[in-house]
């Protein structure tokens, strides 16, 4: 099987010891700076490890671009994060659950995350909201006078008294809270009220943006907050000064979210599916529209608006709207970009160097000139980057998270290239150990990654917090992370290889990696594990009940039965969209997609772990796989993690998760005995 190496990334920099699973949890890590409007500075989140509150923690830090001092802005058992710079740059403001001062009022939640202000010269934090409802999204108006809000309307008084006349109890899909648009003045150290800007209730606000005169706000709106209704998304414009009925300017079907003005205020840019009926695995485009003209006539079919990205071949994300053109970001196979499009001609130009190039988060300074960043490499943890936009390969690093990995054993990463069962080029990430000896056969572990549009990229990440990579690699074994037919960054038709074809074809682009490993003589075939979490657990699913070919699998928050899936996920668009079906439509696409079809070819010893409230995969799935797995007589052990959903997100949960397939695959691949004080065994085994 033809095999290429494209990318090899130096040799083993971290050698030294293996670090512990508590050490690659406890890990400092950093995200979304935010340049002030003059570019001098940035604002940017740090997250710790609590493990005496068993929490992550994340508090807002301050860089000086020019002299590179750093220094740690907010404190406190409570994060701080969503920074933003007040228009002038006196003033940031971000959110957070920390303690309110109580305003007197029986309905007050000091526990409610909440708008707080600080000064980028240090001192006491302010609350400047006291909303009675969680806010979830704010922005500056740009004149720094107010601040616009999305929250939910406070719990009403019918919902109260029906709480207390019978008990708590839930309607599905009926009982939600719609976020509105509210605004609050901005005052030095006062504590304000907020008005409502919006009062729809049959509108839920997504996204939003101030015009440059502040005197019209563009948002998009759902018709409720489920993620199963995404695509009613439109684009609605309020004129502040008419009181708080929306104009609904941009209908297209499918989602349309994320609006932007033009710098002269005349026009909005915006995400959209374009009508594309499967916009689950389409390309985002973006679009302009002329207000004036959907003010006249909201635009309802693609033929209304203005695509700016149709030759280009990847999800565009849109960023701002300045004087030069439209900045997004998007994938390039596993690189990502900025980009500038000039709305006039469309012509679309890459801003960041050539690959390879991880982009993070990005933000963008007043003038559109300084930029901030976070950018990883394969040796080195992501880091805050500053400089000029039209110089960003000579931006200056910032952070240093890399000093923690000192000493530390981590291996190599390279990026490779197979061909799959059909012919179809896969790309995926393999890890080496440090002191790699390509004469002898290493066992093999397979991480599979969610989505399906999800990526596994070539750069140094070692705090993993499902699968313990460094403890694999310290064995001697090989990490093969694939990115399998459906992965976002190699365009639409890639991403659509899988419509109708889950788990199938994505076997197969697993196993022709394996396989390829094995031709090579790197991959002993008798020590192969393999394991995912979401569609990389479904996928881990698919090979248990379809190969006998690895010692162990773990399946985690895995997809066993698509028709079981339907029914309980929150997110049902989903399956219609891939298998292009319902289950009543068409049940046989759902049968031969579905790992639990072939239970009974199962083998693979498989460690089942799950959040026992997830809403995306529900644990009906697990149960499924675990109970068809022992009534074929094939060990299983199913887990659930205690008051999580689908992604498991606190720090001792984390580490039971790791310890778990630590145990798992140490014992399966290769035959250590489980250790008596395993978390892998119940209370019932330890009597």
């Amino acid at each position: 099987m033809r095999f290429a190496l494209l990318l090899f990334f130096a040799s083993s920099l971290f050698a030294g010891t293996t670090p512990t699973i508590d050490q690659i949890l406890s890990l400092h890590s950093v995200g979304r700076p935010q340049i002030a409007p003059d570019g001098a500075k940035v604002v940017y989140e740090e997250t710790e490890t609590d493990w005496n509150d068993n929490a992550y923690v994340t508090q807002l830090w301050l860089a000086d671009v020019r002299s590179g001092r750093v220094v740690q802005l907010t404190r406190g058992k409570k994060s701080s994060n969503g920074a933003q710079w007040s228009p002038d740059g006196r003033w940031i403001a971000f959110l957070s659950e920390r303690e309110l001062p109580s305003n007197g009022k029986k309905d007050e939640k000091p526990d409610a995350r909440q708008i707080w202000i600080i000064s980028p010269d240090g001192g006491e934090a302010w609350p400047l909201t006291h909303h009675a409802a969680k806010i979830d999204l704010f922005r500056w108006s740009n004149d720094g006078k107010r601040i616009a809000f999305t929250a939910p309307v406070p719990e009403a008084k019918a919902m109260k008294e029906r709480k207390e006349k019978y008990s708590d109890y839930e309607i599905f899909e009926r009982d939600y809270d719609q976020d509105q648009l509210w605004s609050v003045a901005v005052h030095d150290g006062v504590l304000a009220d907020a008005k409502p800007l919006t009062s729809d209730p049959k509108v839920n606000v997504t996204a939003f943006t101030w015009s440059p005169d502040d005197a019209r706000i563009a948002f998009a709106g759902t018709s409720d907050p489920l993620l199963a209704d995404r695509g009613s998304s439109d684009i609605y414009l309020l004129d502040l000064a008419l009181g708080t009925a929306a104009r609904r300017i941009v209908a297209l079907d499918g989602p349309d979210s994320n609006p932007e003005f033009s710098p002269d205020g005349r026009s909005i840019a915006f995400t959209t599916a374009l009508a594309q009926p499967y916009f689950y695995y389409a390309n985002d485009r973006i679009a302009t529209v002329d207000l004036d003209t959907v003010l006249q006539k909201p635009a309802r079919t693609p033929a209304d608006v203005d695509d700016l990205t149709a030759t280009f071949d990847e999800d565009a994300s849109l960023l701002d709207w300045g004087p030069a053109g439209i900045d997004f970001t998007a994938l390039q196979k596993t690189n990502s970009h900025l980009f500038r499009i000039d709305p006039k001609s469309r012509t679309i130009v890459r801003l960041t160097p050539a690959d390879p190039f991880a982009l993070g988060a990005v933000s963008l300074s007043r003038d559109f000139r300084s930029i901030a960043f976070t950018r990883g490499t394969a040796t080195a943890m992501p880091e805050v980057f500053a400089g000029s936009v039209a110089g960003i390969a000579a931006a200056k690093r910032l952070t240093d998270m890399n000093a923690q990995l000192a000493g530390w054993n981590l291996g190599t990463v390279e990026l490779l290239s197979w061909k799959s069962k059909d012919g179809t080029t896969i790309e995926g990430v393999l890890h080496k150990p440090a002191g790699y000896d390509a004469s002898k056969k290493a066992p093999l572990f397979v991480i599979i990654h969610g989505g399906p549009t999800g990526i596994s990229r070539p750069l140094l990440n070692p705090a993993n917090h499902y699968y313990p990579v460094a403890q694999f690699l310290a064995r001697g074994a090989l990490v093969l992370e694939p990115n399998y037919r459906g992965s976002a960054g190699y365009g639409a038709q890639f991403r659509a290889l899988n419509v109708r074809n889950l788990g199938v074809g994505d076997m197969a682009d697993v196993m022709s990696g394996v396989d390829a490993l094995v031709a090579r003589g790197l991959a002993d075939p008798a020590r192969l594990g393999a394991m995912g979490w979401s569609e990389g657990g479904y996928i881990s699913a698919f090979l248990t009940t379809n190969t006998d070919r690895f010692k162990a699998i773990s399946v985690g928050a895995g997809i066993s039965d698509w028709m079981t899936y339907y029914v309980n996920t929150d997110i049902t668009p989903f399956t219609r969209q891939y298998l292009h079906a319902t289950p009543w439509s068409d049940p046989a696409i759902y049968a031969r997609t579905s790992p639990i079809t072939t239970i009974r070819n199962a083998k693979t010893p498989t460690l089942i772990q799950h959040g026992d409230s997830d809403k995306r995969v529900p644990p009906p799935n697990s149960f499924e796989l675990y109970r068809g797995l022992r009534d074929n007589g094939v060990p299983a052990r199913l887990i659930f993690y205690k008051g999580f959903g689908h992604p498991i997100t606190k720090p001792k949960s984390n580490r039971a998760v790791l310890q778990h397939n630590l145990d798992w695959f140490d014992h399966y691949v290769f035959g250590d005995p489980i250790p008596p004080d395993s978390p892998l065994l119940g209370r019932g085994e330890r009597q």
